[in-house]
């Protein structure tokens, strides 16, 4: 396995680090301290600059008169919610033409929007209820998107009906403005409106979800819920919740406001959080048997010293 970052520079310019899991012996003490500083270096950057180290879809470029260009476009989201689709049906088919040419069952989802369809183009990825889907099919003022058996996992969008009220974002270019964090749309899981309240002119929430999901949540950390780029308030792990509010704007741009109690939502954690994770789990292992190794040598040379 290998972690692969970029870095872009002032200029645009990217440069890309590709750092092998297999990179060294751990007989060679250079080599621990050359891995060890990489991986440090890329901690840092995730920590200090997201933008300048991150992973992520890759799309070509493609200029005005058609010619192709080697840069690169970088494409996510921001949990910025752009707007409220609708939507239209939610159907099971068996006559979808897969790769082979043979008819396969899916589920298809159609949602009625407007800024969604802005520059949208088939294979496009628009984010719906924090779900990253390709567009499949478009037309004036709707589109359609496959629903794979992972996101039927994954997420509640099985169980959305005709009329219901779902948010939209469309996918953004890094190095843009990004008024929220972030967001991948990979849904980790579902969570569980626990209770809400008012505060004010704010609206609080508390989700319930699994400890899978909840140790990636810290206080004053991100959290994508249905889509929507938030700021967790508070977090219990023994208990199993964590908090978040959402000022008096948001509340009439977004479907939370609507949910009660016993509503399910959808739930991404800060992928840095998982990358930081990842990176030290190759760590962790490498410091402990460099710290066996220092201490065997300190045995073998206090073992060695003249009798005074």
């Amino acid at each position: 396995p290998a972690f692969i970052f970029y870095h872009r520079s002032s200029n645009g310019n990217i440069s890309f680090l590709f750092i092998l899991s297999n990179l060294i012996h751990s007989n060679t003490m250079f080599h621990i301290n050359l891995y060890y500083s990489l991986i440090l270096h890329v901690i840092c950057l995730l920590l200090v600059s997201p933008s300048s180290a991150f992973v992520t879809k890759i799309i070509p470029r493609i200029l005005p008169d058609g010619c192709s260009t080697r840069s690169f476009a970088l494409l996510m989201f921001t949990g910025i919610v752009e707007e409220m689709g609708t939507v239209v049906s939610l159907e099971e088919r068996d006559d979808i033409p897969l790769w082979d040419g043979t008819k396969g069952k899916g589920t298809e989802l159609t949602v009625e929007a407007k800024v969604a369809l802005e520059d949208a183009y088939l294979g496009c990825s628009i984010s719906v209820n924090g779900v990253c889907l390709t567009a499949t099919e478009l037309s004036e003022n709707k589109f359609k998107v496959g629903l794979a058996p992972e996101t039927l996992r994954r997420t509640y969008l099985g169980t959305l009906q005709k009329g219901d009220a779902v948010n939209l974002e469309r996918a953004s270019e890094i190095g843009g403005r990004n008024s929220g964090h972030f967001v991948q749309g990979h849904v980790d899981g579902i969570g569980s409106v626990k209770d809400r309240w008012i505060d004010e002119d704010s609206l609080f929430y508390k989700i319930e979800t699994s400890p899978e999901i909840l140790r990636f949540i810290v206080p004053k950390g991100f959290i994508a819920v249905d889509g929507t780029s938030l700021t967790v308030c508070d977090v219990n792990a023994r208990e199993g919740w964590f908090t978040f509010m959402l000022v008096e704007y948001t509340q009439k741009k977004i479907i939370i406001p609507a949910k009660m109690p016993g509503a399910k939502v959808n739930l991404e954690v800060d992928v840095l959080g998982k990358y930081s994770e990842n990176a030290l789990a190759a760590l962790v292992p490498r410091l402990e048997a460099l710290e066996a190794k220092v201490e065997s040598l300190e045995k073998k040379l206090s073992s060695k010293e003249p009798e005074q």
